[in-house]
């Protein structure tokens, strides 16, 4: 996270907390702290169940990374062109 933009991150996290109803400073510090707690209990129980196998599966999240969607949002985060 250290190379994505700070501003943009801000904007996502706020989007992001307006949607599920948590304070953008809550879901920034666990963000930071490597927590999704805030973010897992809005989602639905099978999108949570999934996201959960993919933050403990690194093969998974490397192969996601490397899609070319994952690579166009990290480039607009980190400001890269």
């Amino acid at each position: 996270m250290n190379n994505i933009n700070p501003q943009k991150m801000n904007g996502l996290v706020n989007a992001i907390s307006k949607k599920i109803g948590v304070p953008s400073d809550k879901l920034m510090s666990e963000l930071q702290a490597g927590k999704f707690d805030s973010a897992l209990s809005a989602m639905n129980k099978n999108d949570a169940e999934k996201f959960r196998q993919a933050v403990n599966n690194p093969k998974l999240v490397e192969r996601m990374m490397s899609t070319p969607q994952a690579k166009a949002l990290y480039k607009k985060l980190s400001g890269e062109k």
